[in-house]
């Protein structure tokens, strides 16, 4: 019988407690290299401009311990979870807490109202988190955490097209997110696109693909085929850095497909901006 193990509530906080200023200070590697290679691709153009304007302030983010971007975010936790582990319902009970300390400990800018309708009053703490689990094939536990800006998911779509749309309605639906809202989402982007599940699903799978490193590709070789496909597109749009004029519009494009229903096509577009705040870390498990 394999050993199993128990993953705690307290793990899970302390977890996001201690990811939060890292990635609203720190911007990741790869997205870090993927500007820096983006900037050397750039000659004559504004968007070199931007692309020197983002990675000085990235320095000075990280040098001073200040956010990389003034809207620091909703807090999204997304725990992995594999089949060596047990996982109590309550998993998520203290991770509110950790959110509110962590943003009012760093004075980080508080960004959620209490109701989008009817009460759209701040919560003051950043809270709550919007929060998912994964389970997965891999051992071990761990947590992803985004810290996702409204400019960028304000930018992005979800479509419900019929089969016959096929591969060109989604490059269709893709492009046209792109022209109309791709300015508007800080560009460099990462852009994650999803194909398939339910309406409820698309979305997610969406945003999922965004925690992909920048450069890593879709282990299904057709699927990385059209990342690169998409990429090429995107960026043959000539907006560039800040939609300022450039080759470089998105730094990656993350696709993930799924199974759906016979009459369906789900699409989800989920724009990522220049300041992919997310950070993976391991957790402990007893």
């Amino acid at each position: 019988m394999n050993t199993m193990h128990m993953l705690t509530k307290e793990a899970v906080a302390q977890a996001v407690f201690e990811a939060i200023p890292e990635a609203a200070f720190v911007l990741p590697c790869d997205v870090s290299a993927g500007l820096e290679r983006a900037r050397q691709l750039e000659e004559g153009t504004r968007g070199a401009l931007v692309l020197d304007q983002l990675l000085e302030n990235a320095c000075i983010a990280s040098q001073d311990r200040v956010p990389i971007c003034q809207d620091t975010g909703t807090v999204w936790v997304c725990l992995e979870v594999g089949p060596d582990v047990c996982v109590p319902g309550d998993v998520f009970e203290l991770v509110n807490d950790a959110v509110a300390r962590a943003y009012v400990e760093q004075r980080l800018r508080k960004s959620v109202v209490r109701d989008a309708l009817f009460d759209r009053s701040n919560t003051q703490d950043n809270t709550p988190a919007f929060t998912d689990v994964h389970f997965v094939s891999t051992p071990g536990a761990r947590v992803h955490v985004l810290l996702k800006g409204g400019g960028s998911d304000n930018a992005s779509r979800v479509v419900m097209l019929t089969p016959g749309a096929g591969k060109a309605g989604v490059v269709e639906q893709i492009m046209d997110c792109v022209r109309h809202k791709a300015a508007n989402a800080c560009p460099p982007l990462v852009i994650g696109v999803a194909v398939g599940g339910t309406f409820d699903k698309v979305a997610s799978m969406a945003k999922s693909a965004l925690l992909r490193p920048v450069g890593q590709r879709n282990p299904n070789p057709q699927v990385a085929a059209f990342e690169e496909e998409l990429l090429e597109m995107v960026n043959a749009t000539g907006m560039g850095p800040g939609a300022l004029g450039g080759k470089t519009l998105a730094l990656d494009v993350h696709v993930q497909t799924a199974p759906c229903h016979i009459a369906a096509l789900p699409l989800a577009i989920n724009m990522g901006c220049s300041a992919m705040r997310r950070r993976c870390v391991e957790l402990e498990v007893g």
